[in-house]
């Protein structure tokens, strides 16, 4: 297992951010969803946790085939979804994923906002995490992946009309009011042999443009949210989850109809142990499309995020 506690910071409060957390995640996942991939909200409901108290429970299945590296896709199969759930009690989230076929695979994100500028090292009042497994993310000056870059998105030349703060500077973690920090304790497994640090650094390489993207997005939106009360904001995550889903759905028809050209059909076999791996020779475990078989998407069922 590989543990690491990201700590971002963003020129916002606490409160204010949780208006822009819910606005951020429902907007970028509509816009990163279709082509039959992306994210499909299973349930959204309120939930009672006997240590946290009142919340709210999202369960997600997350479409992201094309996005594997063909390593990954040499043991999973054609069409398959990770199941995330998230249990929101803010300022205190837990967010786990899995996939039902591979059972020793795991991600498990604990996440706590405060207002200062990251320097509690014991966040979650456990035990300080090592120096060595902390990292901080700079939404201003810290790259992200080329296709995500917006200018509209650049803190460096962002400024809010609402809010009149930004552009962002260098040091501006120290120096700016207000300021909050994101931190997020993230467990990954992917307990296979021959693949295990391999996938745990690649997910984690992963996480961390998917936080940076997402954190300077809820920045560089605000004006769109701010000043939005929780039940304006939870009646817009529900107009962009019904959205999504439609978006996600309307694709996967158009493949099952014929719109849409489909893939060549493909099995896979988990790999779960040394044996299967020097069977499979560590390579591909595909096989050609009998001309008996009916062409269909295979989806399984996966357990709880």
């Amino acid at each position: 297992m590989l543990m690491k506690e990201y700590r971002i910071c963003m020129p916002l409060t606490v409160d204010e951010y949780r208006i822009g957390q819910l606005y951020m995640i429902s907007k970028h996942s509509c816009e990163q969803s279709g082509g039959g991939e992306g994210v499909e909200v299973v349930r959204n409901e309120p939930d009672n946790h006997p240590k946290y108290g009142a919340g709210q429970l999202t369960e997600k299945r997350i479409y992201l085939s094309s996005k594997l590296p063909s390593w990954v896709k040499a043991f999973v199969p054609r069409f398959f979804y990770v199941t995330e759930k998230a249990w929101n009690f803010y300022p205190y989230t837990i967010t786990e994923y899995s996939v039902s076929f591979l059972p020793k695979f795991s991600i498990r994100i604990e996440t706590r906002f405060e207002n200062n500028n990251g320097d509690n090292d014991n966040v979650f009042g456990d035990k300080p995490t090592p120096a060595e497994n902390v990292c901080f993310l700079d939404i201003l000056s810290d790259p992200i992946p080329e296709k995500h870059y917006k200018e509209s998105e650049d803190l460096s030349l962002w400024q809010s009309s609402k809010t009149g703060r930004g552009p962002l500077e260098k040091g501006w973690r120290d120096s700016h009011k207000p300021v909050m920090c994101s931190y997020k304790r993230v467990e990954c497994s992917f307990e296979v042999y021959g693949f295990q640090t391999r996938t745990e650094e690649f997910i984690h390489r992963n996480i961390r443009d998917i936080l940076l993207v997402g954190h300077r997005q809820a920045v560089a939106w605000i004006d769109e949210w701010h000043g939005l009360c929780l039940e304006e904001v939870r009646e817009y995550e529900r107009t962009m989850q019904e959205r999504t889903n439609s978006k996600v759905k309307c694709s996967q028809n158009s493949t099952d109809s014929g719109l849409v050209p489909r893939p060549a059909f493909s099995r896979s076999i988990s790999v779960t142990d040394e044996r299967s791996l020097k069977k499979m020779g560590v390579t591909t475990a595909a096989v050609p499309d009998p001309s008996h078989v009916t062409h269909s998407p295979i989806r399984l069922n996966s357990t709880p995020e």
